[in-house]
C-alpha cells in the first residue's frame, strides 16, 4: 500500500520540493529588505547577519525615509504615467490589432512583419534614437518624454490580434447585417471578448513601468518628472552617512509595496487572466 502511494505521489513530492527551493530563492531578497529595513545604522553594521534586530526602528526610519525626499510627487508622476500610458496604450493597440485581423489592406502582411520584428529589438538598442527625439521635440525632463517611446506596444496588437482572430467571423458578419458599425462592435461586443487578452497586457504594462529605471533616469532632470524607481537612486545617492541600508531598505519596502499588495489583493485574477489569454 505504502509502495503504491509513493509511486502515484512521488512526481507531486519532487514538484513541491522545486517549488519550494525557487520560492525561497526568489523571496529571500525580499525577507531580507524587510529584516535590514527594521534595524538601525549601528545595528546593521555591528550584527549584519543577525535576522531579529536589537531594537525595532522601521518606524523611525520611514519617517527619515519620508522627510528626506518628495515621495508624494514621485508617487503621483508613477500612477499618472503608468495608468495614463496604459490607456493610451490600450486604445491605440486594439485599434491596430482589430484593423489586422478583420481589415485587408495593401502592405497589410509587411506592416504586421515590422511589427514582429519590432518584438525582436531590444528597448536599449533604441535608446539613442529615441533619446535623439525626445531633445528635437524639446520635451526633456516631462512624464510625456518618458512614456511617448512605448505609446505604440507590438506586444499588445499581437496579442489583440490573436484574441480577435479567435472571434467567430459569424458573429462579426451578423453584427454587420443588423447595422453595427466598428466602433460600436469593439465597444459592446470585441473588447468584452478580449477582456482577458486586455487584463494581461495591463498587468504586464504596469509592472514595466513602475518598475522601468534606465529610461527615465535618462530623459527626467528634476523631481518635477522622476517617478519612484529614480526616486529611489536619487535617495540611495544623498546618503548623509555612507550606506544607510536600513533607510535605503525602508525606501525600497515604499517602492515596491503597491505593486507587493496588489498581487496579494487579485493573485487569483492575475493567474486566470495568464491562463485564458494564451500567454504563459
Amino acid at each position: 500500500m505504502k509502495d503504491n502511494f509513493w509511486r502515484k505521489n512521488l512526481g507531486r513530492v519532487f514538484d513541491y520540493i522545486v517549488l519550494t527551493f525557487f520560492s525561497i530563492v526568489i523571496l529571500t531578497p525580499l525577507f531580507w529588505i524587510v529584516v535590514t529595513s527594521l534595524k538601525s545604522q549601528a545595528d546593521i553594521f555591528r550584527r549584519p547577519l543577525a535576522i531579529l534586530p536589537s531594537e525595532v526602528m522601521f518606524s523611525s526610519n520611514m519617517q527619515e525615509v519620508l522627510r528626506r525626499a518628495p515621495w508624494t510627487m514621485y508617487f503621483r508622476n508613477t500612477i499618472a504615467l503608468v495608468f495614463g500610458l496604459l490607456a493610451v496604450q490600450l486604445v491605440v493597440s486594439v485599434l491596430a490589432a482589430y484593423a489586422f485581423a478583420f481589415y485587408n489592406f495593401k502592405g497589410k502582411n509587411v506592416i504586421f512583419i515590422l511589427v514582429l520584428l519590432r518584438l525582436m529589438i531590444s528597448p536599449d538598442s533604441v535608446v539613442l534614437p529615441n533619446y535623439l527625439t525626445i531633445m528635437r521635440l524639446n520635451i526633456m525632463d516631462t512624464l510625456l518624454a518618458v512614456g511617448l517611446p512605448f505609446v505604440g506596444s507590438a506586444q499588445a496588437i499581437l496579442l489583440f490580434r490573436q484574441a480577435f482572430l479567435q472571434l467567430p467571423k459569424e458573429l462579426k458578419e451578423s453584427a454587420q447585417v443588423d447595422g453595427c458599425g466598428d466602433l460600436r462592435f469593439l465597444q459592446q461586443i470585441g473588447v468584452p471578448l478580449i477582456k482577458p487578452s486586455i487584463l494581461t497586457f495591463s498587468i504586464i504594462s504596469i509592472v514595466y513601468q513602475w518598475n522601468a529605471f534606465f529610461w527615465p533616469m535618462l530623459v527626467t532632470e528634476s523631481n518635477a518628472a522622476r517617478t519612484l524607481p529614480v526616486g529611489l537612486a536619487q535617495f540611495g545617492l544623498r546618503a548623509e552617512s555612507g550606506s544607510e541600508w536600513g533607510l535605503t531598505m525602508a525606501a525600497t519596502l515604499l517602492v515596491i509595496a503597491p505593486i507587493l499588495i496588489t498581487f496579494a489583493i487579485f493573485q487569483k485574477q492575475f493567474i486566470n487572466s495568464f491562463l485564458r489569454s494564451g500567454l504563459k
